[in-house]
């Protein structure tokens, strides 16, 4: 690892909760309540930035911004430089599915739009462990309409990267210098149980292994685009790249979201507290809220 890299503060994104269920891990906040106390003690410990959930997916439009607002206003008047972003709804259009994040914006800052530039397979093994679910889909158009939003609201897109395709539709916005400003590639690697599942087998994307680092960080070649590596249905600090992407320059994106296993059910607490100590072995710092907004450009 050379001096630049050395020196170079890095993210640790706390994705808090997701769709993980309690049953799932006992330790995924759901509530309110919950949600304030998991996303300030994870900025407390380094989190230099938070992905939440809202209580009920179901919810879209007003209902849904209003179910944000009631944790992430008090979060925001405790931690008022937080940076933080909520998910898309499952509503039928990419339209729909991004009205909440502006009735959101119009009441408390918000300088970040997740959306995942691209589509994917979500299943799990069937009786015969083959796999049985379905399609994630996000068209060309779709992202052509949240990229836009991105750029009218002046948000910054975290873009997740379930597949290889999602990263060169992303890469072919930026060569053609209509990717938004403020932009981080997230690079989501599927584990043994992939996004859904309780039992191992069927999954997505990439493999957490060196080679499926290396083969994300050659297509961002000549890019100066942030990046961060995260493992679902996995433990990303059991596998290789965890370490390597910090030698490389890269963040980290953990939280029980995406973390999975039969063996336990671990806190945000403890996976930030993981982060936290990788970072010192490797010897990178840790970013502060300021130096994350500034090292993504966030408009």
């Amino acid at each position: 690892m050379n001096a630049s890299i050395s020196e170079r503060p890095v993210i640790l994104e706390a994705a808090i909760n997701g769709m993980t269920s309690k049953e799932k891990n006992p330790n995924a906040p759901r509530s309110h309540d919950e949600i304030e106390r998991d996303a300030l003690r994870c900025f407390e410990m380094g989190a230099t930035i938070v992905h939440a959930h809202n209580s009920d997916i179901a919810l879209d439009g007003r209902e849904a911004a209003d179910d944000y607002l009631v944790p992430w206003r008090r979060i925001l008047e405790a931690r008022p430089d937080a940076l933080w972003y909520p998910t898309l709804t499952a509503s039928p259009t990419m339209a729909e599915r991004l009205e909440h994040i502006e009735l959101i914006a119009q009441e408390i800052p918000l300088r970040m739009c997740a959306f995942d530039p691209g589509s994917t397979n979500i299943g799990q093994p069937g009786p015969d462990g083959l796999p049985v679910g379905g399609v994630y889909p996000v068209s060309y158009d779709d992202c052509r309409t949240a990229f836009a939003f991105c750029e009218r609201l002046k948000m910054g897109p975290a873009l997740g990267i379930y597949e290889p395709n999602s990263l060169r539709t992303t890469l072919a916005y930026h060569r053609a210098g209509k990717l938004p400003a403020g932009a981080m590639v997230k690079f989501y690697f599927g584990g043994d149980y992939g996004l859904m599942a309780t039992e191992p087998g069927v999954s997505f994307g990439l493999m957490p292994t060196e080679y499926g680092l290396l083969a994300y960080l050659d297509m961002l070649e000549g890019t100066d685009l942030p990046w961060s590596v995260s493992v679902w249905g996995g433990d990303l600090m059991e596998t290789p790249i965890a370490r390597l992407a910090l030698e490389r320059g890269g963040h980290l994106h953990i939280g029980v979201e995406e973390f999975y296993s039969p063996d336990r059910s671990p806190s945000n607490e403890e996976l930030m507290a993981e982060a936290v100590e990788l970072c010192a072995k490797v010897g990178r710092p840790v970013a502060t809220l300021s130096q994350a907004a500034e090292m993504l450009a966030l408009p």
